[in-house]
């Protein structure tokens, strides 16, 4: 007997959790919610229309994802980022990004080197538009590309287990206005260096755009903590 054939499904409809936790993972990255701030089960209930067992998922979700911490005593709070963190996120970030940008170079092909060009498109698009969720999301779509490319598929499954995180960094780096040069500007030199085929000037610009978001965030994490000190 013959094995039935299906049709793929190109974009599986959301279910209600996920959107749940879309909603609380954007509100989290775009500083709705404080860090050390508790995340009180009713009132989210209230405002998304959802259940305790719902938020409770999300809850954890976003716990794995390192945006939430469960505290003895005081429940779910959203998780603070210390400069600690965020050095060892982008460290990890230089050893998995550089590499998947020139092993991508390498084995770039006109398909791959149109849909790195739409990616940059709609990463564009997005930073005009300045909306976070949308943003986020465009720019995730551009790595995805570039470690697709790479077939460096574990090192995309351990990026997108920091995505949360990386997400909340970005968030603070957009907008200062003191970089070496816009974030659009870093991403079009890493494109424009992948597609030409060159795995050498694809990892200079990843590490020229990590080394400007890295002393950023660094900077601006170093004013949050001095501030909480005072």
């Amino acid at each position: 007997m013959s094995t039935p054939k299906l049709t793929k499904i190109d974009h599986p409809p959301a279910t209600l959790r996920d959107m749940v936790q879309e909603r609380m993972r954007e509100a989290i990255i775009e500083g709705l919610f404080e860090p050390g701030q508790r995340l009180v089960e009713r009132p989210l209930c209230d405002q998304l229309g959802v259940s305790r067992t719902v938020i409770r998922e999300t809850i954890r979700y976003l716990e794995a994802e390192g945006l939430v911490e469960i505290l003895p005593g005081r429940g779910p709070i959203v998780a603070t980022m210390s400069r600690e963190d965020a050095r060892q996120i982008y460290d990890i970030r230089r050893m998995l990004e550089t590499a998947a940008a020139e092993n991508c170079a390498r084995k770039i092909t006109p398909e791959r080197a149109r849909s790195l060009k739409d990616a940059l498109k709609r990463l564009k698009q997005g930073f005009s538009d300045r909306t976070p969720g949308a943003l986020f999301r465009a720019t995730a779509d551009f790595y995805s590309e570039i470690f697709d490319g790479a077939g460096h598929y574990i090192a995309w499954d351990v990026v997108q287990r920091l995505n949360g995180r990386i997400s909340r960094l970005r968030m603070m780096t957009l907008s200062a206005t003191d970089r070496d040069r816009p974030g659009i500007a870093h991403m079009e030199r890493i494109c424009e260096a992948i597609i030409s085929g060159n795995p050498e000037a694809a990892r200079v610009a990843v590490e020229m755009h990590l080394d400007d978001t890295t002393s950023i965030a660094d900077r601006l994490l170093a004013e949050e903590e001095k501030n909480s000190d005072d």
